[in-house]
């Protein structure tokens, strides 16, 4: 049996999703192999980089199935987590009261 696989990229200039055809136990590895996603997009190491499965990461050696979606995700430019946390000390530094307009 083939496998229809979709490998997802998005990057900040663009995005594509590739549609490739594996053999039955295919890994989310051989995806990336197979997929023409270094030449889609020459700065970025499918090996390297997170990646998942609709949504939910996942490791290379994952095994697909039939109509996955496997998703290659950069690295984040800022942690989300000291994103916020910087907005909130912001926010209390503020010398102005509640009942100020």
């Amino acid at each position: 049996m083939t496998l229809r696989i979709l490998v997802a990229v998005a990057m900040p200039l663009g995005q594509q999703v590739l549609e490739i055809s594996l053999p039955e136990g295919s890994t989310v590895a051989d995806a990336l192999a197979a997929a023409p996603v270094r030449e889609t997009f020459p700065g970025l190491d499918p090996e390297a980089a997170s990646v998942g499965i609709w949504s939910r990461a996942v490791k290379a050696d994952t095994v697909l199935r039939d109509g996955d979606r496997v998703e290659v995700y950069r690295p984040l430019r800022a942690d989300p987590k000291d994103m916020r946390r910087a907005r909130a000390r912001l926010r209390t530094a503020s010398p102005r009261s509640r009942n100020e307009p």
